[in-house]
């Protein structure tokens, strides 16, 4: 009897160690292994801004960088519910993400104006909607892009007085003024889409504010573009006996010529188109269009120039499509007609073949 008892109280004991196992495993499941998955997030956030966003800065193809955006952005923000949100990375590819979503809006506006033009009314009012859909989606996008720029830096642009953030390096300015940038854009963007959006407008002298925190030279006449444009949506912004607004669009444009760097010039052509000077949107594509000769593009941030590309021929292809009814012609880029410039055209004299 005593020996069955003992043999009993000794295989209950044996079975502590596993239920001690099972217990051990089972709380590690409840915990769905946090501590993996906050290691993951901070070496995906690490190498997104180490390694990735210097890469995709790189890159001459702009449509393929904001696929990126769109495809890595819900990845890499997945992981802020276990660590801290990957604000400085975040807000790039948030801007690459607002570009898809412009591009959309082109093609759509593009479509109403080739519509318009063959006389095809319901086919204009449907491109049109959607032409505003796309820019309120690309509003809100822009928006969350500004908003994680200035967070990443801890910078309130309300704040009285102002302070400005510290920047480390190149990258860090140029995703800050980009931010600022951004914010900017979701404005137009909103109003293309007939305020659906619902982006709050004072942002717009925010901006203007904290682009004197990053060297205006440096960055190829970026940070006063901006607040030229700033100036002419909210002229009480702009300060007294500061250069007229035009004037530092197109002084911007020129000094992006030279740094190799040219969003100045398609901020310059939104301006442009956004306030009904054809003049100078007429400039302004031409003047880009010969750079294109001349120019030395900043390698590192050529992805840059290369959308500011993408902004003045999106301009140029509707005055095309909205006067002559098909997209500018490749041989024509920088022109405004298909009238060829015989003047300076050499010919040849057929007396010398006889």
């Amino acid at each position: 009897m005593t020996s069955s008892l003992m043999n009993t109280l000794v295989r209950k004991l044996s079975t502590i160690p596993r239920i001690i196992s099972l217990a051990v495993i089972a709380l590690l499941a409840g915990c769905q292994a946090n501590p993996i998955y906050t290691t993951t997030g901070v070496v995906l956030s690490n190498y997104s801004e180490g390694e990735a966003t210097p890469y995709v800065l790189q890159m001459s193809d702009a449509k393929m960088a904001c696929a990126l955006g769109e495809g890595i952005d819900p990845l890499l923000y997945s992981f802020s519910r276990v660590t801290d949100a990957p604000d400085t990375t975040g807000s790039l590819l948030m801007l690459l993400a607002g570009n898809c979503m412009e591009y959309r809006a082109w093609e759509a506006e593009l479509e109403y104006l080739s519509a318009d033009y063959q006389g095809n009314v319901p086919a204009a009012k449907d491109a049109r909607e959607r032409a505003k859909r796309l820019n309120a989606q690309t509003a809100q996008r822009r928006y969350a892009s500004f908003q994680r720029a200035m967070t990443a830096y801890e910078f309130d642009p309300a704040m009285e007085p102002m302070e400005c953030p510290f920047l480390f390096d190149d990258q860090d300015e140029l995703t800050f003024l980009l931010g600022l940038l951004t914010g900017m854009q979701a404005i137009v963007n909103d109003a293309n889409s007939g305020a659906m959006a619902g982006v709050p407008r004072n942002i717009a002298p925010q901006a203007e504010r904290a682009a004197q925190c990053v060297d205006n030279e440096k960055w190829g006449g970026l940070p006063n573009a901006i607040r030229a444009l700033v100036w002419l949506l909210l002229p009480d912004t702009r300060p007294a006996l500061s250069p007229d607004p035009w004037m530092v669009l197109e002084n911007s444009s020129e000094m992006g010529i030279e740094k190799g760097i040219r969003a100045s010039m398609a901020l310059e052509a939104v301006a442009a188109e956004t306030f009904g000077r054809p003049d100078v949107l007429e400039k302004v594509i031409a003047r880009f269009a010969e750079s294109n000769a001349t120019i030395d593009v900043w390698e590192e941030y050529r992805l840059v120039d290369m959308v500011a590309h993408d902004v003045i021929q999106f301009s140029s292809d509707k005055h095309w499509i909205a006067n002559y009814g098909y997209r500018t012609p490749q041989s024509f880029f920088g022109k405004m007609s298909p009238e060829r410039d015989t003047e300076s055209v050499e010919t040849m004299s057929l007396d010398d073949l006889l």
